[in-house]
């Protein structure tokens, strides 16, 4: 990105990567104060999605032509990563968010109109997978019926992009697509009551007969080779490949909870005793010397292999081309491979810092749950990035799923 804010078609302007990336850093504090109330309420509270909002950080990856920044892969990483540094659940949530605010942006021009065009603060919340959806096709479109697990964001979302299998006349599945459907056309099944990310608010959206229109649905195979009805922005934003953009736009958040375990580890540890030992501080140890260096390059390895994702996708993006099936894999790799050393980090810092990490006052328990959630998302496992990757490297031939 350039040094300096650019201007864009409605008169505001796309703020550079160090700016969002410093207004999220900014709010970390806040986000620190409410990061209990979020977790008791299973939502994100209405002050922090206020204080997103008016720093612009839903905007990410909506077109400069909506008022969004329209930012790259590697922004949205480290912002995403500065947002869980203060809190894990609405670094996820922003994480989403962004994620499918890029999805509404591969639709047709009247309906990103009718999301963005109408609402400049839409935020968009998606579920590729239904639990169960039925439709049947009418004049101008489908009408649609389905339960959706689990819609992280769904508290604060405007519209949802839901995937749903979609039949012909005659009733038989004949492509599997994306739809885009106003929140308001959804009732929403509070059923999120799990061990980590409970801020996230991931309820079920529920659909009962709606209508969705023709321009309001994509097809999704041919949405991963490119085949897209979108009109592009001017920086390849939405040039990007799919799969490939949604392992890795989930990945950031927990890089950031690792860092923040990190922090709150190596300054207690200059006033932390180790019991049953001559240690006055665990600073002094070097056993805890050399498994806080390791825990802190795990996460450095984390962040190096998902900014070199990033740099893959947005360079493919900003010369018009593609990836090559090799680099899309190696993209799902390594974003499970930044999850794995995240998560081995996150261990190595609760057993420095001993049983008290698990106190209910101590955030530590928060993180050490909430990256442990997030790091069994689906879209990102890293034993399936790793076997993808593997495959192709030694050109067996067999998939084992379409999202490369």
């Amino acid at each position: 990105m350039t040094s300096t804010s650019t201007s864009t078609s409605t008169g505001t302007s796309a703020a550079t990567a160090a700016e969002l990336v410093a207004r999220a850093t900014a709010l970390q504090p806040l986000l620190r104060e409410h990061a209990a109330r979020i977790e008791a309420d299973r939502k994100v509270t209405d002050e922090v999605i206020d204080a997103l909002a008016d720093a612009g950080l839903f905007k990410l990856t909506v077109a400069r032509r909506f008022g969004g920044h329209e930012s790259d892969m590697r922004t949205l990483v480290d912002v995403t990563a500065a947002v869980a540094e203060g809190d894990g659940s609405t670094g996820w949530v922003v994480a989403v968010v962004n994620t499918c605010n890029w999805l509404a942006g591969l639709f047709p021009l009247q309906a990103q109109e009718e999301v963005f065009g109408a609402d400049p603060d839409a935020r968009v919340t998606g579920v590729f997978t239904p639990a169960t959806a039925t439709n049947h096709k009418v004049e101008g479109g489908w009408r649609i019926s389905g339960r959706w697990y689990y819609n992280s964001g769904s508290w604060h979302s405007t519209w949802a992009v839901l995937g749903l299998p979609l039949t012909d006349e005659s009733g038989e599945v004949a492509d599997q697509a994306m739809v885009l459907v106003p929140r308001t056309d959804l009732e929403m099944q509070d059923v999120w009551h799990v061990a980590g990310m409970r801020g996230t608010g991931s309820n079920c959206l529920i659909a009962e007969d709606v209508f969705v229109p023709e321009h309001r649905v994509i097809s999704v195979p041919r949405a991963i080779e490119g085949e897209l009805p979108a009109v592009h922005g001017p920086t390849g934003l939405f040039r990007s490949p799919l799969s490939p953009l949604l392992a890795l736009g989930l990945a950031g958040p927990q890089v950031g909870m690792a860092r923040a375990a990190l922090k709150l580890v190596t300054e207690k540890a200059a006033t932390k005793p180790i019991s049953y030992t001559y240690y006055e501080t665990q600073a002094e140890s070097v056993a805890v010397q050399l498994q806080v260096a390791e825990a802190a390059m795990q996460i450095d390895t984390a962040q190096l292999h998902l900014h070199r994702a990033a740099a893959d996708i947005d360079e493919a993006a900003a010369r018009g081309g593609d990836l090559d099936a090799p680099i899309r894999a190696r993209v799902r790799a390594d974003s499970g491979h930044a999850i794995k050393n995240v998560l081995a980090a996150i261990n190595t810092l609760l057993n420095v810092h001993g049983g008290g990490a698990f106190a209910d006052a101590n955030p530590l328990q928060r993180i050490w749950r909430d990256a442990g959630t997030a790091g069994r998302h689906a879209v990102s496992t890293p034993a399936v990035g790793m076997e993808i990757y593997g495959k192709l490297l030694l050109g067996v031939e067999e998939r084992i799923t379409p999202f490369v």
